[in-house]
């Protein structure tokens, strides 16, 4: 399976009184790793959503293992566990920079749909290419960590 590197350094803002990162942050540091995931594959939001293409987020979990402070940085590796070429799912694996002590794991599910009418998109029958490349992730071929 591919995985992808995505380098986050915690800012201040999202943390608590404590300097500790507030649970929502991870969420929002799943999304930035899954953006830059499929940027470097070449099918970014953006160009996706030029070809009428919307992946909303049909579900997300986050289970917390050790507390990321203010100052540190964190690495989120992004993998895609499922693609049947109706829905993504993906995980996650956020851990600190230095230690390599896993902060947090979560999961991620997306369906595509059309920005004109909000259908379903069968995205290996309309976009073969994206279809191909994103099932192309989890054919096991060794990681690029």
């Amino acid at each position: 399976m591919e995985i992808k590197t995505y380098q986050h350094k915690v800012q201040y803002y999202e943390t608590d009184c404590m300097g500790i990162v507030h649970h929502s942050n991870y969420i929002r540091w799943f999304e930035e790793a899954r953006t830059d995931f499929l940027e470097q594959l070449g099918i970014g939001y953006d160009k996706m959503e030029q070809m009428g293409i919307l992946s909303p987020v049909v579900s997300v979990g986050c289970e917390y293992k050790t507390m990321a402070k203010f100052g540190e940085t964190v690495i989120i590796e992004a993998k895609i566990k499922e693609y049947n070429g109706v829905s993504l799912v993906l995980d996650y694996v956020v851990s600190d920079k230095l230690t390599g002590e896993v902060r947090a794991v979560g999961t991620s599910k997306h369906c595509f749909i059309s920005s004109a009418d909000g259908a379903v998109i069968v995205m290996k029958r309309k976009y073969p290419e994206i279809s191909k490349s994103l099932k192309a992730c989890i054919e096991d071929k060794g990681t690029d960590r």
